[in-house]
């Protein structure tokens, strides 16, 4: 698919993610990328489906919204979390199968994959097992994301495509500790130690979890490289192909902030999925994505955003 002269409706395009996603294509060329904001139209409606798509009048859907936080938040509000997820996502493909949109991108997630999946992941190990508890809801609704697209290709011949990122960070990130993952969350709790002197920062859970990271411009070239060129029923994993264990990360960040005091785990608290690192080879082999940020580098530049940016 060429993108330059598509009309693109870009659904959490305002969002961390979708805001790179938007500016990629603009550099790209294209010139008519519509993003709809949550105030104007709540996507779990479908009187607002319709009106987004009398608007935008889109020929290619890169749906990106969703409702989204990490341990906590998931454990707070799992129906939320669930139905919102899933009635937007079926309803935003429904309508774009209905108005014989050319092409439906679906961003899933890395929970959806099972608790304990053989690492690396496999996208063929997607429904070997249940996904790790404190999340499931939310990985489930976004799993129906390919349940439908796949339906929907199969029965209408409607061309939608599937892809599962790993964990995204990168500067302009969800900082809010309500609800942000785990790389904003440490870097908020180590500044604000730093910059109050207090002796300690408390960590959820033993440390002993694994978990991969992907710069979100990377996130942003695969999902845009995947529009262009993949035309495939097949789920596909977006990420950088390393795995890194939580005291590790932590450690990281303590060096690159500056942090000087103690840092004590709560074991009390949920470790979440013991492991997580992506197989990414289908994404090379099919439409050539490749991560190629260095994850330090990363940290730096996400650091660097938020000493600028702080959030009180």
């Amino acid at each position: 698919m060429e993108l330059a002269d598509k009309r693109i409706a870009v659904t959490g395009g305002a969002g961390f993610l979708g805001g790179y996603i938007v500016e990629y294509l603009k550099d790209r060329g294209c010139r008519d990328v519509f993003v709809p904001r949550k105030d104007d139209y709540d996507l779990t409606t479908p009187d607002a489906v319709r009106r987004m798509y009398d608007d935008a009048s889109p020929e290619l859907v890169i749906h990106l919204a969703a409702v989204v936080g990490g341990i906590g938040a998931n454990r707070a509000h799992p129906g939320e979390f669930y139905y919102k997820n899933l009635i937007m996502g079926a309803m935003l493909m429904e309508e774009a199968r209905l108005r014989r949109i050319e092409k439906f991108v679906a961003l899933g997630t890395i929970c959806a994959y099972p608790k304990f999946t053989p690492v690396p992941f496999k996208e063929e190990d997607l429904w070997a097992g249940y996904p790790e508890e404190t999340n499931a809801p939310y990985g489930l609704a976004k799993k129906m994301l390919l349940v439908q697209a796949q339906a929907y290709r199969a029965e209408y011949g409607f061309n939608a495509v599937y892809l599962l990122p790993v964990n995204l960070y990168g500067p302009r990130d969800n900082f809010d500790p309500s609800s942000s993952h785990v790389i904003p969350a440490l870097i908020k709790k180590c500044i604000d130690a730093r910059n109050a002197g207090a002796e300690e920062v408390v960590i959820w859970g033993t440390g002993e979890a694994s978990r991969e990271f992907l710069y979100v411009k990377d996130v942003a070239e695969g999902v845009v490289l995947a529009a262009e060129r993949y035309e495939d029923p097949d789920p596909v994993n977006l990420g950088a192909g390393f795995e890194i264990k939580i005291k590790d990360l932590v450690a990281l960040i303590v060096e690159l902030t500056g942090f000087k005091g103690r840092i004590t785990y709560d074991k009390t608290k949920p470790d979440g999925q013991p492991r997580r690192m992506l197989d990414t080879s289908r994404a090379e082999g099919r439409f050539g994505f490749k991560a190629t940020t260095d994850f330090r580098e990363g940290l730096k530049a996400t650091i660097e955003w938020y000493e600028k940016n702080p959030v009180t």
